[in-house]
């Protein structure tokens, strides 16, 4: 048709690439026998050809894009218009949300409505003529299958390589559109510094072009925020608040407020929790704290009689909170600064480049990479260590009940992954204070297994074989505290192979668990532990070894853990420990663990801290070779045993489980030798009994 144009062009080109998606059958000879020479010259007359070329090359691969890959030809056009009109070339798209979180909301996965990805960390960039994608090695077989072919994947996750793409890319002199509310004050400097000279420029743009064009963007819950129980608290928000300010007031710079713009910082600071953020038990808000001024901004519907009580919001002392609206923030706190002798305090890793460029002159602003809130809350009192430590009792019992369950019912060839990350969330809802999953559970067989991050659907959902290796990572939220627990098993007969990487993944996990280092060492210096026994071998793994884990928060909890971000180990705080190994397409391990970190009793030194384990879940003996464990291992792994049996014990005659106990006295029998479990020096002992009474009787 004469009236054809390009973008409907393209939109029926894309159309066609999603109708026969499914059929997997299209090549480049049959596409083209089926345009016809006549409506070839015709497309090609009336487009961009690389554009052309771009559409065919789609079309020529889709044999190549799952069915779960998405169509996401429409919001690129209106995305594209939207550039248009504001005069830039290229937009990022960053995975996150105004408070910078890790998981977030719906309503804010504005790169998952534009991408079809679903990974939790990635950045996107459109131009004009192309879409790229940026996201690390745990999701790249991820991105392929969801991604349609408009979008292109970088194996890369620095923004070094972004930045290197978009001057490569975009033309001399044109503009990059970024929204400040989802870029960190780092961010922004590292994208800055790296265009440098390139005659290129960011051009900052307070509303999202993505919400734009997102015509059916989730709205925002009308859940009402709750305070915890005392039971599962030492300190009173008024107690946290007065703790903050002495850090205020002690601080060499003297700052005269502090802005909290992570969610978990103002959850924790008045002991609250929402349900903004699936499976984190977080709501949309923003604390300004001064001396003698509390600010809580937040959606004001929501507040209630009982809450406006609850923060002594009906008054104006000190310890009297300030209830505002949270889109006032912005011109609530410019307002603050305006005023003379302030200095605002920022922790740079969770506040967003909108609040910081309005935090002006200089001077009124201190910076640290984390707010003195998330230092805090990162070490535990001796309450919150407690009712963390029952957590997971209750949690293990839980994961009991899973590993049990399987080990009867994958014989039968019915279960699969996505039955058995069911079976597991239903066990945890029956255990006291459950607030539901603390993240999708990873429930991952075979080849799937491989994808270190990988979620079953109902289209990749694989039947459980007593051939295949086994992954489940899983957690749980309780009110008084946050699990995240992994295990591997198998339920037939391993190979050699698998065996060896299992047992080298379980060292790791053991030499990590029982070294012991100086109060104050990070844990990015002592990290390779556990990674050693696997690079002995030529095998590694393409994650993080462990995060903070925190009560009734985030599944991950910064800034505790083993990168080199985190700050040093102390005394009271919780992380995990999860060394891996993934063979692709094949199977993959990992083995996970939740630490609290105590002091360690040395022969001379003091001051010295070590790990004890409070995920309380056997192993799969089947896939230990105890022959490659040293007597250190051996003994540590007895001992954890031993633990299991005296603390889950009692909780499993509790709640009358027997025959989850005995499944878990089964497994938690003691190796007595390397490359000899309990049962095979059992039935060792076994026949020489045997041996010594037929001797006698033939004596």
């Amino acid at each position: 048709s004469e009236s054809l144009h390009t973008d409907q062009s393209t939109c029926f080109a894309a159309t066609l690439c999603g109708s026969c998606r499914d059929a997997k059958m299209l090549s480049c000879g049959w596409l083209l026998a089926l345009l016809g020479p006549g409506i070839h010259e015709y497309m090609m007359s009336i487009m961009d050809p690389h554009h052309y070329n771009e559409i065919i090359r789609c079309l020529c691969v889709l044999q190549y894009l799952p069915s779960t890959a998405v169509n996401t030809t429409l919001q690129l056009q209106e995305l594209r218009e939207q550039m248009l009109e504001l005069n830039i070339s290229a937009y990022i798209i960053p995975g996150t949300d105004a408070h910078l979180s890790e998981y977030i909301a719906p309503r804010d996965a504005r790169m998952a409505f534009m991408t079809g990805f679903t990974g939790s960390a990635g950045t996107a960039v459109v131009t004009h003529t192309k879409a790229v994608l940026w996201t690390d090695s745990r999701y790249w077989a991820q991105a392929e299958r969801q991604m349609d072919c408009n979008w292109e994947l970088e194996k890369d996750v620095s923004i070094s390589s972004v930045v290197e793409w978009l001057i490569s890319t975009v033309p001399l002199g044109g503009q990059i559109g970024f929204d400040p509310f989802l870029f960190s004050l780092k961010t922004q400097e590292d994208y800055e510094l790296n265009l440098g000279s390139s005659n290129h420029s960011l051009k900052s743009i307070p509303t999202n072009l993505v919400d734009r064009v997102w015509k059916k963007r989730p709205s925002i819950l009308s859940d009402k925020p709750d305070r915890l129980p005392d039971r599962v608290i030492r300190n009173t928000w008024q107690d946290k608040v007065t703790l903050i300010r002495s850090q205020l007031r002690d601080n060499p710079y003297q700052p005269t407020a502090l802005l909290l713009s992570a969610l978990d910082e103002t959850a924790w600071l008045f002991n609250l929790r929402g349900s903004d953020i699936p499976y984190n038990p977080f709501f949309y808000s923003y604390t300004l704290l001064t001396m003698d001024t509390i600010w809580l901004f937040l959606h004001m519907e929501r507040v209630t009689e009982e809450l406006k009580v609850y923060l002594n919001a009906s008054c104006n002392g000190s310890l009297c909170v300030q209830l505002k609206s949270y889109d006032s923030v912005l011109a609530e706190v410019k307002k603050y600064v305006a005023q003379p002798k302030v200095k605002v305090w920022i922790g740079t890793e969770y506040t967003n480049y909108a609040l910081y460029e309005i935090i002006t002159p200089q001077d009124k602003l201190m910076t640290s990479s984390y707010s003195p809130v998330l230092t805090t809350k990162a070490v535990k009192d001796e309450t919150e260590q407690r009712v963390l430590r029952n957590a997971h009792v209750r949690d293990a019992v839980a994961v009991i009940q899973l590993l049990m369950w399987l080990e009867k019912a994958v014989p039968a060839g019915k279960e699969t992954e996505l039955t058995a990350a069911e079976y597991v969330n239903k066990c945890r809802s029956k255990q006291k204070d459950s607030k539901g999953p603390s993240f999708e559970t990873i429930s991952a067989s075979g080849p799937n297994a491989a994808l270190a991050h990988y979620n079953p659907t109902a289209e990749t959902s694989r039947r459980l074989t007593v051939d295949e290796m086994y992954l489940v990572d899983s957690g749980g939220q309780y009110l008084d505290g946050t699990t995240d627990i992994t295990r591997t098993v198998h339920w037939g007969t391993p190979t050699a192979m698998q065996r060896e990487a299992f047992t080298r993944v379980l060292m790791g996990n053991i030499e990590i668990s029982r070294t012991i280092f100086p109060s104050g060492t990070r844990g990015v210096n002592i990290e390779m532990l556990g990674r050693r026994a696997l690079w002995e071998v030529g095998l590694n793994y393409g994650h993080g070894t462990g995060h903070g884990v925190g009560n009734y928060f985030s599944v991950h909890e910064w800034p505790v853990g083993f990168q080199s971000n985190n700050i040093p180990f102390k005394e009271g705080m919780f992380t995990s420990i999860e060394p891996g190994y993934y063979k692709e397409n094949d199977f993959g391990i990992r083995i996970e663990d939740v630490v609290v970190i105590i002091p360690a009793q040395t022969k001379h030194g003091h001051n010295f801290l070590t790990f004890d384990t409070v995920s309380l879940v056997p192993y799969d003996k089947k896939l230990i070779d105890t022959s490659l464990l040293s007597s250190e291992q051996l003994q540590w792994l007895n001992k954890y045993y031993e633990t299991i049996r005296e603390v889950v014990g009692p909780e499993l005659d509790k709640q009358k489980l027997y025959e989850e106990k005995d499944w878990m006295l089964r497994n938690t029998e003691p190796f007595t030798s390397p490359g000899s479990s309990a049962s095979t020096s059992i039935s060792s002992l076994t026949l020489i009994a045997l041996a010594v009474a037929l001797v006698h009787d033939i004596i």
